[in-house]
């Protein structure tokens, strides 16, 4: 390679390079933000100073979440149900895919269309709550996992991935005369794990990030999930800030001791993103792989 083309690829990297950089900078702005927010002091949210660094350090807003215990409590809540949500996710979406990618089973054309047709059309808000409010699971998290037991997307996925493994595998294990529960067990499982991986993924986000159904379906405040409540304790506590606020600001009080809405917004975003963070690096192969494979062969 001459001494000119290697300038001209070195100059196309160089760009790609920063293009990437640039990208990379417009997607974590709005984080960093949110996070110099959480941080600053009211004085300088009000005055509009804080962009890319907090100012005037301070930890108020997330006191005022978490001093009550109710944020922990709440948490505690969505971890139950993430973890239960997302165990059942995957047992009914392996149950369901398994035997849907096996070209033996009968009618499974038939069970196809059926599935696919529940992406295109849903019953809606009303029929599911008279259904939820039939069964008397009303003020439980039945009421979450059973509406959510499986997503048809993610039901494709784990298909597609079925069918993409090596039939020879099972038909040496059937000669040897394993059934079907020990071959998916013993063979397909422990070959399924980057995508067992990527959907349990999936559903987690989908779980920790659960609000409308626990809105319509769960009026105990002992059971609320932390999306829900972080909103009702934002609301709350703002308005009895602003009263506080606007008392002590009569009084003469520092600017440093007082708490914006702003301020209680972007820590309650923290604290409801930073999970997910500390686990989605180590999931982030996975995630793309499972997407990869839905948007190919699904």
């Amino acid at each position: 390679m001459s001494g000119s083309q290697s300038s001209s690829v070195k100059l196309v990297y160089g760009v790609i390079y920063v293009f990437l950089a640039v990208l990379a900078m417009m997607t974590l702005f709005p984080f960093i933000h949110v996070l110099s927010t959480s941080l600053s002091s009211s004085r300088a949210i009000m005055s509009g100073e804080v962009f890319l660094w907090p100012k005037e350090i301070t930890f108020t807003s997330f006191k005022n979440l978490i001093e009550d215990g109710q944020l922990f409590n709440a948490m505690k809540n969505t971890l139950i149900i993430t973890v239960v949500g997302t165990s059942i996710n995957l047992v009914a979406t392996i149950m369901a895919a398994y035997p849907l990618s096996r070209k033996r089973l009968k009618g499974r054309n038939a069970l196809l269309m059926i599935i696919t047709f529940t992406m295109l059309f849903g019953g809606g808000i009303i029929p599911n709550y008279i259904l939820i409010k039939t069964l008397g699971i009303m003020n439980t998290y039945w009421a979450l996992w059973l509406p959510g037991l499986l997503s048809t997307y993610n039901f494709f996925v784990m298909k597609s991935f079925f069918e993409g493994l090596p039939s020879e595998l099972e038909e040496s294990a059937a000669i040897d005369g394993a059934n079907d529960l020990f071959i998916i067990w013993k063979i397909i499982l422990p070959l399924s794990m980057p995508i067992i991986a990527a959907l349990t993924l999936f559903y987690s986000v989908t779980w920790w990030n659960s609000y409308m159904n626990v809105l319509m379906y769960i009026t105990n405040s002992g059971k609320l999930s932390l999306m829900v409540k972080l909103l009702q304790m934002i609301d709350t506590t703002s308005q009895n800030l602003l009263n506080t606020n606007a008392t002590n600001g009569s009084e003469g009080a520092s600017m440093q001791t007082m708490v914006t809405p702003e301020g209680l917004r972007a820590a309650a975003i923290i604290i409801s993103v930073l999970p997910i963070l500390c686990v989605y690096p180590f999931l982030q192969k996975y995630f793309v792989k499972g997407v990869l494979i839905g948007s190919i062969k699904g």
